[in-house]
């Protein structure tokens, strides 16, 4: 099991950015993927960004590709999400979430592993 503790977030304005981190711990992380997703209220939490550990391999859904970078820090064990040109939309809870493997799946039943999540709120 991996444990993840999210931290960053907060109140931007719109055009701004913000960086968000994971801290993760537990299992060794040679075959670890690690993701963000997002969720609005009312809605199903949405793929965002996805890393593989061991290559730094990364995925990025439609809506946020050129605007956000998913990085991870191997001495740290982190794995920020820094957010640029932030919209309205952006708006919602951030979670990290974990999964062992190879692939990069945008489906987030399956990740077994995640954080408590943090809040983003973009202003107009």
């Amino acid at each position: 099991q991996v444990r993840l503790e999210e931290s960053g977030g907060g109140l931007v304005q719109a055009g701004g950015s913000v960086r968000l981190s994971c801290a993760a711990s537990g299992r060794t992380f040679s075959t670890l993927v690690l993701a963000w997703f997002r969720q609005t209220p009312g809605k199903e939490r949405e793929f965002v960004a996805g890393i593989r550990w061991r290559d730094i391999y990364t995925l990025y859904s439609h809506s946020v590709k050129g605007r956000f970078t998913i990085s991870r820090d191997n001495a740290k064990n982190t794995v920020d999400l820094q957010m640029n040109s932030l919209k309205p939309e952006d708006t919602a809870v951030y979670y990290c979430a974990a999964r062992f493997g190879s692939v990069i799946p945008d489906e987030d039943r399956t990740y077994p592993s995640w954080g408590q999540g943090t809040q983003v709120t973009v202003s107009e």
